[in-house]
């Protein structure tokens, strides 16, 4: 697959403050309902270094309509729910990949 088929999820999460290790395990624990989409490539959790109780998750998806039909299945909703009480607002940012270069640490 071309880096430029590559769909890309950035969702960016600001959680209740003092729940950032109850939101870690949660998403932990159910993040395979993501990557067992037939159409997933993989995902992320990050936290931010920059903001307090800020966390990003990043999931790439062979295409935007397989991420559509899985963001509108009751699977999908359920997931959110599960996360649904620790979080006090989300943005969701959707992407193409256009370059991808592998950097000498992950050559190596």
């Amino acid at each position: 697959m071309s880096e430029q088929q590559i769909f890309r999820v950035t969702l960016r999460m600001q959680v209740h403050p003092g729940k950032g290790a109850d939101f870690e395990r949660v998403w932990h624990d159910s993040a395979d309902t993501i990557t067992g989409q037939p159409a997933n490539l993989g995902q992320w959790l990050s936290k931010s270094l920059d903001e307090d109780d800020v966390y990003y998750i990043v999931s790439d998806w062979t295409d935007e309509e397989r991420f559509r039909e899985y963001e509108q299945s009751a699977e999908h909703l359920e997931h959110r729910g599960r996360l649904h009480p620790y979080r006090s607002a989300g943005t969701m940012a959707t992407m193409r990949v256009v370059h991808h270069f592998t950097g000498a640490a992950a050559r190596a």
